[in-house]
């Protein structure tokens, strides 16, 4: 009686239920937007969110797509303020769609680790790279998850820009795939799994050797 009541006296349109906080995450993938920078080792986290959807569409701050995945509603995106500004999409997205920061995850290209190495943190210093750096200065601390997608710093003295800046060689690309494959794996883990459920998974099997941090800050163009 009381659904036919509630029938009755609706306005006939649809009321959609309100989407619970905890169950929406927002995954961002670090890169620069732009053909020319499309397949450097500074846009990995491009590609790994782009491995979660082909349905992309432009909107404030960068290009979204929306996905669900046991439940859970997704948003990626693609920041299109460049590497430097990437902190205003991020802050920008969280707010808009009332995302908690701890169902915050940032893909991010780490020269500290060794090629197709992954890392999964739930906070951490910027370690010089300047993505981070802004995340961190415009949502209030580096209290937040990170997936470290290692690109090996084979570079000499005064070219780490450079080398960030630059195309895979031909023998990267070779396990880029499956490199690719594994982060998006691991990026749909935290959202279904956890944080700690996928650290405990995913780091250990990933483990290498890791080599001294090069010095000097982290220089993505400022276009």
């Amino acid at each position: 009686m009381l659904q036919l009541l509630r029938r009755l006296f609706s306005s006939g349109e649809p009321v959609a239920d309100p989407i619970d906080p905890t169950m929406k995450f927002l995954i961002v993938g670090l890169g620069n937007p732009g053909p020319k920078y499309e397949n450097t080792r500074h846009n990995i986290g491009f590609r790994v969110v782009e491995k979660l959807s082909e349905d992309w569409q432009s909107e404030s701050h960068g290009a979204l797509a929306r996905i669900k995945h046991r439940g859970k509603q997704i948003l990626l995106l693609k920041p299109d303020t460049y590497m430097n500004l990437s902190g205003k999409a991020v802050r920008y997205w969280l707010q808009k769609e009332k995302i908690p920061k701890e169902n915050l995850l940032v893909i991010v290209d780490d020269l500290h680790l060794d090629f197709a190495a992954l890392r999964l943190r739930g906070k951490g210093a910027d370690a010089g790279h300047n993505g981070l750096k802004s995340i961190d200065q415009m949502t209030g601390g580096n209290n937040y998850a990170r997936l470290r997608c290692g690109i090996g710093r084979d570079f000499h003295p005064g070219q780490q820009a450079d080398y960030v800046l630059s195309e895979w060689k031909s023998a990267e690309q070779t396990g880029l795939s499956a490199f690719v494959d594994t982060a998006a794996e691991m990026a749909l883990s935290f959202c279904a799994h956890g944080l700690q459920n996928t650290m405990n998974k995913y780091n250990q099997a990933s483990k290498k050797k890791k080599k001294p941090e090069p010095k000097g800050e982290d220089a993505p163009p400022r276009e």
